[in-house]
């Protein structure tokens, strides 16, 4: 088809590039590829820039959580981020980046063998009863949470568009083996494509590991700030509040955002994080990043 066809029907244009990046990742989808990510050492992880800056997972109170159904999700205004499923906190936020880097190791799609206790040790928790009920209850969480991306280009182009027509589920699915005491996990082949192009965030897995208690605000930040090579990073407060699922008064958001900045400064993750006005007048969160 000519461009010139193409310049005189821009909506035919828009349609036909939203249909090949559907194409093309579903190409990527048949063949189980193994996902690389330059920079992954054992120390690191790693998520989606679109995951880590969206409010997929934040820093929410352990308790009864809301369900989400079809809901658009706090994110940059690049990409449209529509979930279903419970709300996902720090911890599980931590589950799914240990299974991403398990699965990692063999072709996406294909099954990955986990032993419960290894994994738990591997972020930093402990092993029990107590524990290995969570980590099910949270491998059950995962796999029915339920993404639609669709992520465009500075211009308005279509870029990506996975689980339209198809779920895309955090985790696809997983048996466990009581005998083994283990987890088979599966992950659909299409998260490669979230982790293209390097669009992805490198996460200090030491340091995550050793953030003090209720400093979930501080995990989630680093995540954050871990999305951009940028050094001075700002952040507006009004999107920070959203975006961290915080419901409180804006003034306690600030007491809260001074502590995980803290925190942050203390694993030496940034440095001078402080709340302060931008040139147009907008209360913004700074750092350096480290």
């Amino acid at each position: 088809m000519s461009s010139s066809l193409f310049s005189r029907f821009p909506t035919l244009a828009a349609r036909v590039a939203e249909a090949q990046s559907r194409i093309e990742v579903q190409r990527e989808a048949v063949t189980p590829q193994q996902l690389f990510l330059p920079g992954l050492e054992d120390f690191m992880r790693a998520m989606p820039n679109h995951i880590a800056r969206s409010s997929l997972f934040a820093p929410v109170a352990r308790g009864r959580k809301r369900i989400h159904k079809d809901v658009v999700l706090i994110s940059r205004a690049d990409a449209v981020i529509k979930f279903w499923g419970e709300q996902l906190d720090e911890s599980q936020a931590d589950v799914w980046m240990q299974a991403m880097y398990e699965a990692s190791r063999r072709p996406l799609g294909e099954p990955v063998v986990i032993k419960r206790a290894e994994f738990l040790r591997s972020i930093g928790r402990q092993t029990g009863n107590y524990e290995y009920k969570w980590l099910n209850r949270t491998m059950q969480t995962l796999t029915f949470a339920m993404l639609v991306i669709e992520v465009r280009t500075k211009d308005g182009k279509p870029k990506l568009s996975v689980g339209k027509n198809r779920a895309l589920h955090m985790i696809e699915g997983f048996d466990f083996d009581d005998e083994a005491e283990a987890y088979t996990l599966r992950v659909d082949p299409r998260w490669r494509v979230m982790f293209g192009n390097r669009e992805f965030a490198l996460i200090d897995w030491e340091k995550r590991k050793r953030f003090g208690a209720h400093q979930d605000m501080a995990k989630a930040l680093q995540r954050l700030a871990a999305t951009s090579d940028e050094s001075i990073q700002r952040y507006a407060l009004d999107w920070l509040k959203e975006k961290l699922e915080y419901t409180g008064r804006m003034r306690d958001f600030v007491d809260a955002m001074g502590r995980a900045m803290r925190e942050l400064e203390r694993l030496e993750i940034i440095a001078g994080g402080r709340i302060e006005s931008s040139t147009k007048g907008r209360t913004q969160a700074v750092w350096t990043k480290l």
